[in-house]
């Protein structure tokens, strides 16, 4: 039997990357997805490549409203949330004494005070069993120059990890994070960088992973599964790097 079998997964920022990636390996296992996306028209292109009983809503990450018709929409549509995969973020680097408040409230918009929202808005509505899951970030424990604000807003979900798993453990569910390195991601496309100094950054974190390669999302999404699993049931308020090694030696 698949290790999701019946369950419902919610997962934001879903439309490429790692969380595209652990949509098509949650319902390959069975569960019943919801993939969020700020644009529609990635979601649209997003949809039309998967297959299996999934909805797309569209929800901007940074965006309490859009996350309350999320929480809403897949109650109405499925009835339950069991998993909850806190995905979506964005990137940026700049120095701190290049940086600017509209740059730093932009990052932690999407990538802390989204996921925190979302995840008080569903936690009301997660049955014994279920599972909360943040994807952090290699950089919250590794004083990377450049990415001060991202790092923070990073280490800030670390922080939530361990408290919320205080909080619900009682009830029985669990959480934890998943905490990448450097994977191979359009996200890399997304940022205030110019290309050279996307393959300048991206040679300079290759060589401080003891893999020697950038990792693929596929092996994101496994982690994710193994942590949204019964597998994982005794794993509480963990990060789980997934990193080549780049955090640990």
């Amino acid at each position: 039997m698949s290790s999701l079998q019946g369950k419902v997964a919610v997962i934001t920022g879903a439309t490429s990357g790692m969380g595209f990636d652990t949509a098509k390996l949650f319902i390959s296992e069975g569960a019943k997805v919801v993939i969020t996306g700020r644009s529609q028209a990635k979601l649209n292109e997003a949809a039309s490549q998967l297959s299996g009983d999934f909805i797309a809503i569209r929800a901007d990450a940074a965006s309490l409203h859009d996350s309350e018709k999320l929480i809403d929409q897949t109650l109405a549509h499925f009835g339950q949330i069991d998993i909850l995969f806190l995905n979506a973020g964005i990137f940026g680097a700049y120095p701190v004494a290049e940086s600017s408040e509209e740059f730093f409230d932009s990052i932690f918009s999407i990538n802390t005070k989204g996921p925190y929202f979302t995840a008080k808005l569903a936690i009301p509505h997660l049955r014994p069993g279920a599972s909360i899951l943040f994807n952090t970030s290699v950089s919250n424990v590794k004083g990377m120059p450049g990415v001060s604000a991202y790092a923070a807003s990073k280490a800030a979900l670390r922080s939530i990890v361990r408290t919320l798993a205080s909080e619900l453990g009682p009830q029985g569910i669990r959480v934890n994070a998943v905490s990448p390195g450097p994977i191979e991601t359009p996200i890399w496309g997304k940022t205030n960088l110019s290309e050279e100094e996307v393959n300048g950054f991206a040679t300079g974190v290759s060589q401080q992973v003891p893999l020697g390669r950038f990792g693929k999302g596929t092996e994101v999404a496994e982690t994710a599964l193994f942590l949204s699993s019964d597998a994982s049931s005794y794993i509480n308020g963990a990060e789980i790097p997934v990193d080549g090694g780049m955090a640990q030696v």
